[in-house]
């Protein structure tokens, strides 16, 4: 009687898995607020330099005057004419502005004057969120295997609630920017926690399409209520408090999902795997017979008795060992370097949502709408379709969006704002599906003996790299289409690696190094797009989905 078989005596789709999902979406829910929170504050509005004959004037008559010079939001005036036609230039710096805010609302980088010269001080603080993130995901990771999930997530959020807290009153960039680290330090590792403990209390039927959708839809409200209610607050302070506030009520999750049974297998207490089991069946209303745990204490018991030689297997496959493996070594390259480049285009264009013509809280609320019909396309082109083919169309279609939204803002005199608009949520779309495909395919690509390690270094190098994001985007500043070109050339680099990696669909993937290495060996860099026989896709489905949903 393994974890397996007595979860399904106890109940593996019932009451209690509903329930974690629904606990799951709204942890999304908060985890996308808390993410793209710096995201919203650091909006910055049409500004100019403050004037004292510009005070009576409208901001069209503002926006036109300024209009004749190559800078006009860091331009500073020397005099300007009665009629606003004739204005002359300062050589002096601005040290006031004139803002016209977005819908009201008045963000961190207007009331700071974090504008012009002062603009990188944002950037800076937000790349280290990236470096909290990346602390944050080895800091709790660690700790998750020591003292459990529950509690590490509870720490995790209640990090990001001190880091939320202290940005309200930062007032520099010193104060900001370790606020941002300390907020950081939750970005990854709360939902990545949770997301263990749903995975292993659910059937395998509720993982795939359960989890993907739940974490879409409710993702997709986080980021649409955040940006709407920075509106209706008005103030980034105000709205910093609404966001870091719920992240305390992931406290109650303490108090009402069990922690991992199989965890606590792992650290030899089978008695309170049972314990949390028994809770489990009583939530469900399943009755388990006795007999049935004493058979799940002999089976736990037996597997310690043997835990010698799975020691002295765990030492042989450990991540550097699959380092000294010719074929192994250069695919899990690939997949670190495919993971880290996707990872860091994808928090790049989450970003991208100023300067296109269109306010940044529609194009924030539209970006968000893109991820639900996202989340479908990749769970049926997978399906279907198969992970390498999925992975390469994705990255190789949004590069070209990129490109040619790149081009647009940077040659078009006056480009449409409707197809500048346009192509960028096909980007966002395309890297909401690439970003989902390239993890899924990254997973599988990783023998099952050194996964969960191979994992944890591919998630933290690609918050590291993350670390670059608003610099590539702070280079728009200078010339328009600067980071719509970057991810293009980025995404065409990823695709290409990925052709050389091999396809895993309907594949028994591998659980040793030695599988590792010979796995694929023989496919070619096209052999993706050959249908293969239906009938032994079936065939091979059943053990593949086995395989997949057991790790």
């Amino acid at each position: 009687m393994d974890f397996e078989k007595i979860l399904v005596k106890c109940g593996d789709c019932h009451r209690y898995q509903y329930m974690l999902l629904a606990l799951y979406g709204c942890l999304m829910f908060i985890v996308s607020r808390h993410y793209f929170a710096q995201s919203v504050i650091s909006f910055v509005p049409d500004h100019w330099c403050y004037h004292e004959q510009l005070e009576n004037r409208s901001y069209a008559e503002i926006a036109s005057i300024y209009s004749k010079f190559a800078n006009p939001s860091c331009t500073r005036l020397e005099s300007i004419s009665s009629d606003g036609s004739n204005a002359t230039a300062s050589q002096e710096p601005c040290s006031r502005w004139i803002y016209h805010y977005d819908h009201g609302f008045r963000s961190m980088n207007a009331d700071l004057n974090w504008v012009c010269d002062s603009a990188y001080k944002a950037r800076v603080g937000q790349s280290l969120f990236f470096v909290g993130s990346m602390c944050g995901t080895l800091l709790f990771g660690l700790l998750g295997d020591r003292i459990g999930r529950i509690r590490s997530m509870v720490l995790a959020n209640w990090c990001g609630f001190l880091g939320d807290s202290s940005t309200i009153f930062a007032q520099n960039l010193v104060t900001f920017s370790a606020s941002r680290f300390a907020s950081g330090l939750a970005a990854e590792a709360n939902a990545y926690l949770m997301y263990i403990l749903v995975l292993e209390y659910v059937s395998p039927s509720m993982r795939n399409v359960g989890l993907n959708l739940t974490m879409s839809i409710f993702y997709c409200l986080g980021m649409v209520s955040a940006s709407w209610q920075a509106v209706w607050l008005g103030s980034w302070r105000s709205f910093m408090a609404w966001s870091a506030l719920p992240q305390l009520l992931v406290t109650i999750f303490y108090f009402l999902v069990q922690e991992s049974a199989e965890w606590l297998v792992t650290r030899h207490d089978i008695d309170g795997a049972v314990l949390r089991l028994r809770r489990v069946a009583k939530f469900n209303r399943r009755e388990v017979n006795e007999a049935d745990f004493e058979l799940f204490r002999r089976h736990c018991k037996v597997k310690e008795s043997t835990a010698s030689s799975q020691i002295s297997m765990k030492k042989q496959a450990r991540l550097v060992d699959a380092l000294k493996t010719p074929r192994l070594r250069r695919r899990m390259i690939f997949v670190l370097l495919v993971f880290t480049i996707i990872t860091l285009c994808y928090n790049t264009m989450s970003r991208n949502v100023e300067g296109l013509g269109m306010s940044p809280f529609v194009m924030f609320t539209l970006f968000a709408l893109t991820l639900p019909p996202s989340g479908i396309v990749q769970i049926q082109a997978q399906r279907h379709l198969g992970r390498k083919f999925t992975s390469v169309t994705s990255m190789t279609a949004t590069g070209v969006f990129a490109a040619a939204s790149g081009i647009m803002l940077s040659f078009g005199k006056e480009p449409s704002v409707a197809m500048t608009v346009a192509l960028m949520l096909a980007s966002r779309f395309g890297i909401s599906v690439t970003s989902g495909a390239t993890m899924q395919m990254s997973a599988e690509l990783v023998p099952t003996c050194v996964r969960s390690s191979g994992l944890a270094v591919v998630h933290v190098l690609g918050a590291a790299l993350s670390f670059v994001s608003p610099f590539i985007l702070h280079l728009d500043s200078y010339f328009r289409g600067s980071s719509s070109i970057i991810l293009c050339m980025l995404l065409f680099l990823s695709a290409w690696i990925c052709l050389l990696l091999p396809e895993t669909r309907n594949k028994k993937l591998p659980m040793t190094l030695a599988d590792g290495e010979e796995f694929g060996r023989g496919e070619r860099m096209f052999d993706f797009l050959r249908r293969s026989n239906r009938n032994k896709d079936n065939e091979r489905n059943v053990e593949t989905n086995e395989k997949l949903m057991s790790e």
